[in-house]
């Protein structure tokens, strides 16, 4: 049996019925056998980080599992997932998109393959990923950077709103 593992997932979307496809993309997670949900963050609008000038505004959100899944089974899952929302991939980086759906930590696992990268390499720096993130867990730490508090500290909180008036619900 394999062991039970910690996953912290983000999702994104600045295309579509946002919050439509983040509550799909938790809603599907959720009904992963050997995926239990066990939070959600609340919802955050970002500015556009990198991204092409039309790029809408991002709503964003993490959740936290715990799984007995392989790590590369949970990123072929993420993909099904965002698939299942019509998520476009294209060479321009960081493409307004339906539904990202990024695996940030599984675990203590790492991995540095053009398939699967954790933990997730930008992560540290993405106050989209730290800030719903360090709601859920104020104490956590992200492998390799240390206290997800500190490096939330060090990227700052601007360009985020919370949306008190979104909500995302686990069943």
């Amino acid at each position: 049996m394999r062991p039970i593992r910690r996953v912290v997932i983000a999702l994104g979307s600045n295309l579509g019925e946002s919050l439509a496809s983040l509550q799909g993309a938790v809603d599907a997670i959720a009904d992963t056998p050997d995926v239990w949900v066990t939070g959600v963050s609340p919802v955050y609008e970002t500015e556009p980080v990198d991204s092409p000038p039309e790029a809408q505004n991002y709503l964003n959100a993490v959740l936290l599992a715990d799984t007995t899944l392989a790590a590369n089974r949970l990123m072929d899952r993420a993909l099904a997932v965002e698939d299942a929302y019509d998520r476009e991939r294209s060479d321009v980086h960081n493409a307004p998109r339906t539904l990202d759906v990024d695996l940030i930590v599984v675990g203590d696992r790492r991995s540095d393959t053009d398939a699967l990268r954790l933990p997730h390499p930008r992560a540290h720096e993405r106050a989209f990923v730290l800030k719903p993130w360090y709601d859920l867990e104020p104490d956590a730490e992200l492998p390799g950077h240390g206290p997800i508090a500190e490096l939330l500290a060090k990227t700052g909180v601007e360009g985020l709103t919370l949306r008190e008036d979104l909500t995302l619900d686990v069943e």
